[in-house]
């Protein structure tokens, strides 16, 4: 895991364990900095915290520290925090201390319940008192000690999240978001009651009316009541919204782990029987019916159906399924009634593991958001000190008291650092939880840059490409010998076989014959190396390799098929050469239209094999990839030394693969697909892994990184660009309070609500 700061303890950790915390209390991402550089100064802890999830992700040596100690550190920071229940860890019930996610769910309900509350109260008191200040027309004899009376409450029981960090923050010598806003609304309030009762702003029939611009009214004369009033109305509006936003932010991650079947039901000595789902284990026999979710992953030990994996692929359209089929945990079964063998259960299922590498992705941090934690840490302090120097600029110039005092609370209102702190996170979030929507799992926001410099994307062929399977793709008669009886005998006699040609013409034959069945066979023999035979309808039929002496019909259809990289064989019947079937590896259906995508995003596909060359240039040609651009003959081991050449060729390089053999080229590249039906060694190579088959994932994949960049990117230009703009505005005098409060809500909730559009991403 990348960390933005190394333990400082002198003792390295010898072994090492996770756990995650819920962080309360954090309002900004100066508080998400202090609670992470205080658990990195424990000996052996290396710490993230995310602001925008309000969580830790921690790594400690438990030899030195214990995940008790963890939550007594954030505590004594000023903070609350609890440790996070794991995720799919089969227990009954999480330990005391422990957030389950429906706690946290309650938790985050009860936080926007009570700032809904606190709006709602502060609005229909602090409405009125801006109203009341700002149309001459309305204030009546006396009006400003009503408004005085009605801010009191907004300032105090409305406030007080903001105070009561204020101070909690202060007694740990820390300034955030909080304090800025406390000062200033403190400010404004004090000013006020101090011209009601020592100035003239309290004597009967005062007037005053709104400006937009920093007030130039006598020092003690005007009130800044509706400062106070308004600016607390549209913080917690802001928070509100906030709260409400990070909800929903993280809702894809949050509906996919709950998809799991509560309950599964197991065979025992041939009876049913239902238990809870966290009692399953390895090699327990459990029963699917039609409409129920499929408790865990497991092999089919009987029945046929047709599953529902839109889950975990993205993909709406059902997959059949037949015994010795795998199954996942958490998909539905459609139609028959299944019993499965128990392969993988708890956190071990890929459900659980998907739950995992999400939430891994959304609590590391992008390179970017580094910066912007680093430029948090010193803003609020910056953004006190501009205040104070904008206070006593405006004196020497000569302005009025009230003109300097206006513009130094303007210039705290309007420097909230909360937009810089959610613009990374909140677009990670949501672009993550969409693809695990999508199928697609984007392990890291590093990945995303690396998506957005691909130029170049390596393709293994062989189950990326083409399907990995078998299937007959021609067949050629001599004259005399009808296309459907070649294909008819020849598929009688592979109903002997294993092996993969074989089984390729008797699908194709079985598919020729509308479903029904072949001929019968007798005296089936297997010749090593060479083919099958066997007595069909008493004729003896045998299907061979290709030898010397056929028609040369047939000759010449062996040497084209061959020069493709197809596989020919022959049937033989009585001994006479009748036909040639030729078999080769299918292309996936969406591989043609996937290539063609990824074209238009700019990259330049490369066919990777171990096949010849034949073979894969003519599976190049069919997909659209440019013969030039194919590597054939390429050994496991020399995958990576291809990845390599391309790289040094100056090229930014993806790989798509699904094997073994392609681990290690995976790693190698700047950016690494893995297809999740593959291997668990792939999965685990790759950058960004696809649940479904096929290559159309790969380019969704890259747009979906790409367009949660480019929300960053915007978020970050937006957040910046209002620090930068408005600060020397309000700085200037040219910025009331109370808009500076408004603007600085919008800020954050303009941030937030961009990164949610990737909710919608298609």
């Amino acid at each position: 895991m990348n960390n933005t700061t190394a333990s400082t303890g002198p003792t390295a950790p010898t072994r090492t364990a996770h756990t995650d915390l819920t962080v309360s209390g954090m309002t900004c991402t100066s508080c998400s900095g202090r609670v992470e550089r205080k658990l990195n100064r424990l000996d052996g802890v290396t710490a993230t915290v995310n602001f925008a999830t309000e969580t830790a992700s921690v790594d400690f040596d438990p030899g030195l520290v214990t995940p008790e100690d963890l939550v007594s550190v954030v505590e004594k920071t000023g903070y609350g925090a609890s440790i996070v229940a794991p995720t799919g860890s089969g227990t009954d019930s999480a330990d005391p201390g422990e957030d389950s996610p429906d706690v946290a769910d309650e938790a985050r309900a009860e936080e926007i319940a009570d700032l809904r509350r606190r709006l709602i109260v502060s609005a229909v008191c602090g409405l009125p008192v801006m109203l009341l200040s700002m149309v001459p027309a309305l204030q009546f004899y006396y009006w400003q000690w009503v408004a005085l009376a009605l801010t009191v409450p907004v300032f105090f029981w409305g406030g007080s999240p903001f105070h009561r960090a204020t101070v909690t923050n202060l007694r740990h010598g820390a300034f955030t978001m909080d304090t800025l806003v406390s000062m200033g609304t403190t400010a404004a309030l004090v000013w006020s009651i101090v011209a009601l009762t020592v100035g003239d702003a309290g004597r009967p029939g005062m007037t005053m009316s709104f400006h937009f611009l920093a007030d130039s009214g006598s020092a003690l004369h005007d009130i800044y009541l509706d400062t106070a009033a308004m600016v607390i109305v549209f913080l917690l509006l802001g928070r509100w919204f906030e709260a409400r936003a990070k909800g929903r932010s993280s809702q894809a991650l949050r509906a996919l782990l709950t998809l799991g079947a509560k309950e599964a039901t197991i065979l025992v000595d041939g009876r049913e029987q239902r238990i809870p789902v966290d009692r399953l284990a390895v090699d327990d026999e459990f029963v699917v019916r039609p409409g129920e979710t499929v408790a865990t992953d497991g092999v089919i030990i009987s029945g046929t159906s047709s599953v529902d994996e839109s889950m975990l692929t993205g993909e709406s359209v059902p997959v059949d399924v037949t015994p010795g089929d795998t199954v996942t945990g958490a998909t539905v079964n459609n139609s028959g009634r299944l019993v499965v063998r128990a392969t993988r259960v708890g956190g071990e299922t890929t459900l659980a593991r998907i739950g995992r590498m999400v939430t891994d992705a959304q609590s590391r941090k992008a390179p970017v958001q580094r910066l912007v934690d680093r430029i948090s840490q010193v803003f609020v302090p910056v953004v006190m000190a501009v205040s104070l120097v904008t206070l006593i600029v405006h004196l020497f110039l000569g302005s009025s008291t009230a003109e300097a005092f206006t513009a130094a609370v303007a210039v705290l209102i309007i420097a909230c650092p909360c937009a810089l702190g959610l613009a990374t996170p909140t677009a990670l979030l949501v672009g993550t939880g969409r693809g695990a929507q999508m199928g697609l799992l984007i392990k890291g926001p590093e990945v995303l840059e690396s998506t957005r410099r691909v130029d170049t994307i390596v393709l293994d062929k062989t189950g990326t490409v083409t399907t990995g399977e078998m299937a007959l793709s021609g067949v050629s008669t001599i004259p005399g010998m009808d296309r459907g009886e070649a294909l008819r005998l020849a598929g009688a006699v592979e109903q002997g076989s294993e092996h993969p040609v074989g089984r390729a013409i008797v699908t194709a034959a079985t598919a020729e014959a509308g479903g029904g069945k072949l001929p019968e066979f007798s005296d089936f023999a297997a010749h090593a190396g060479s083919g099958v035979s066997a007595v069909v309808e008493g004729r003896e039929v045998s299907v061979l390799r290709p030898e010397e002496g056929l028609p040369q019909k047939l000759a010449s259809v062996v040497v084209d098929t061959q020069s493709e990289g197809a596989t020919p064989v022959v049937l033989h019947v009585d001994g006479d050469p009748t036909a040639v079937l030729t078999v080769r590896d299918r292309v996936r259906g969406t591989s043609t239209d996937a290539i063609a995508s990824l074209k238009d995003l700019g990259l330049t596909p490369v066919l990777l094999t171990g096949d010849n060359r034949g073979a894969a240039t003519a599976v190049a040609r069919e997909v659209g990839i440019d013969p030039d651009n194919v590597l054939a003959g390429v050994l496991p081991e020399g995958k990576v030394n291809e990845v390599r050449r391309l790289q040094d060729e100056g090229r930014t390089v993806a790989m798509a693969g699904d094997g073994v053999n392609d681990a290690a080229a995976l790693a190698q590249a700047d950016l690494g697909l893995s297809m999740g039906t593959g291997t668990d060694v792939a999965i685990e190579a790759g950058d960004i892994t696809l649940m479904r088959d096929g290559l159309d994932g790969v380019a969704d994949a890259i747009r979906l990184s790409r367009a949660t960049l480019r929300t960053i990117h915007g978020n970050l230009f937006w957040a910046f660009g209002y620090n930068i703009i408005l600060i020397p505005v309000a700085a200037m005098g040219w910025l009331n309070p109370m808009l500076a409060g408004a603007a600085m809500a919008l800020s954050s909730v303009f941030v937030v609500t961009n990164s949610l559009r990737l909710r919608t991403f298609h």
